[in-house]
């Protein structure tokens, strides 16, 4: 199974973009993992809230395959523990997915259309964090979910 992140926008930080790579580096022992980061849109002032979601939808869905498993990172979606969320992965590698993808979106979330799209939605919290910290939250609970699989001393119990 191939795990795919994609994410709207760039990281401004380098200290951010660093730790970041740290974990998708790690990540790699565990997995395949394909992160692609979608570009800003341009020129959005003059665009209403609802006009930036779907271009930014569209950008989302023409990534994707038929058969992937889309995941969004939507602020009403399901919680999980860090044990929990292990356990979610397990699951979907023993389905034998080829491709689970997981999406952060922009600074509105995400289009009707991607939410349609969606198999699941995930919370990381109830509480906001910018898109760019977002990011570093998310790849740290995927690597710590693959340490938890496979019983390392990474994740303390």
């Amino acid at each position: 199974m191939t795990i795919k992140v994609f994410f709207v926008g760039k990281t401004d930080s380098k200290e951010l973009r660093n730790l970041f790579q740290d974990y998708a580096n790690r990540l790699k022992h565990y997995v395949k993992l394909d992160i692609k980061e979608l570009p800003d849109l341009k020129n959005t002032k003059n665009l209403s809230e609802n006009e930036q979601k779907l271009k930014e939808g569209t950008r989302i869905l023409e990534q994707l395959e038929n058969a992937d498993h889309l995941v969004v990172l939507d602020e009403n979606g399901k919680q999980f523990t860090s044990m929990e969320f292990s356990g979610y992965l397990q699951k979907k590698m023993n389905s034998g997915l080829k491709n689970l993808v997981f999406v952060v979106g922009g600074p509105y979330g995400f289009h009707d259309a991607v939410l349609q799209r969606s198999n699941a939605k995930i919370s990381l919290s109830p509480m906001t964090f910018s898109h760019q910290m977002v990011r570093l939250f998310f790849i740290e609970q995927v690597y710590r979910a693959f340490t938890i699989l496979r019983n390392e001393p990474y994740h303390h119990r």
